[in-house]
């Protein structure tokens, strides 16, 4: 009897957990389809909400934008992250332990410090390039540095900045859970290190490398707080949403947040189907 209201508990937990992290998201559905703009009362379904989406130009920039950073961002991140991550890897024990509390910090620090650091940094730029320009002790044919440089630029160093820790965290542990003597295998059977890698190592570690571009995609769309401290004039979705809230939401929003929650939830269960198909056509061949 006992055993049977641990479960039911147990159950109970479970489904009021579920329905905390998904029902907000549930209402917000429902709500896209709202007739009017209404944020307590469902008055009628209409799509209106979607088609004024596709015509309203700020939003749709500021969409445009997020994707193109995140694109570019995630995947110069993955990049870098899995080059340091296979470094980090041939290190010694002492010295894996140093570098990954290192790429930690980024990780527990607060967006805030990080935004602020990072907007510091260009501001010192700024001035360093201000004086190199107006300098007279300078050539005039290297006086060639720009004195406002926030914009598309730095948008993009600081977005790979934060998610390059998320890919060598990513990374890592999966090149520690390889076997070695696979590497080593294909070396003793004629590959070099570069065809070792790509033909062994690569598809490894590569569920490891979707899952963390997939986070750093994530991120990166996600992110506010250092993007509006590096982005100049420019507005990401999220600093667009921001900027909206100060009259009212528009409806539309929700459009684009179901869209957008339907496109990455269709994106994991492929990428979960694909892993899980290629598992057991593993299994079947062992």
């Amino acid at each position: 009897m006992k055993k049977t209201h641990l479960q039911a508990l147990q159950k109970a937990y479970v489904c009021l957990l579920f329905s905390f992290l998904y029902v907000p998201i549930a209402v917000m559905i429902v709500f896209s389809f709202n007739e009017s703009k209404s944020r307590t009362l469902f008055t009628g379904f209409t799509l209106k909400w979607y088609k004024s989406l596709l015509q309203n130009d700020m939003i749709l920039d500021a969409l445009a934008l997020s994707l193109f950073v995140a694109f570019i961002a995630a995947t110069v991140a993955t990049v870098l992250g899995v080059m340091a991550s296979i470094g980090i890897s041939g290190m010694n024990k002492r010295l894996q332990g140093a570098i990954n509390t290192v790429s930690y910090m980024p990780v527990v620090n607060p967006e805030i410090i990080t935004g602020v650091s990072l907007m510091l940094l260009f501001v010192v730029y700024v001035n360093f390039a201000h004086w190199f320009n107006t300098s007279e002790s300078i050539p005039a044919f290297l006086q060639i540095l720009p004195e406002n440089i926030f914009g598309i630029g730095t948008l993009l160093i600081a977005h790979i900045t934060f998610c390059l820790p998320y890919v060598i965290f990513n990374v890592t542990p999966k090149l520690r859970q390889m076997d070695v003597r696979l590497y080593e295998a294909a070396l003793d059977l004629g590959c070099n290190p570069k065809q070792a890698f790509f033909k062994v190592v690569l598809p490894e570690i590569m569920p490891a490398i979707l899952s963390a571009f997939l986070i750093s995609l994530t991120y990166s769309i996600d992110d506010f707080i250092i993007s509006y401290f590096s982005c100049g004039t420019l507005q990401t979705l999220p600093i667009a949403i921001y900027s909206m809230t100060r009259k009212k939401v528009s409806p539309e929003i929700n459009a684009l947040s179901t869209v957008m929650f339907v496109v990455i939830l269709a994106i994991i269960l492929v990428t979960n189907y694909m892993e899980g198909r290629s598992y057991r056509k593993t299994r079947e061949k062992s």
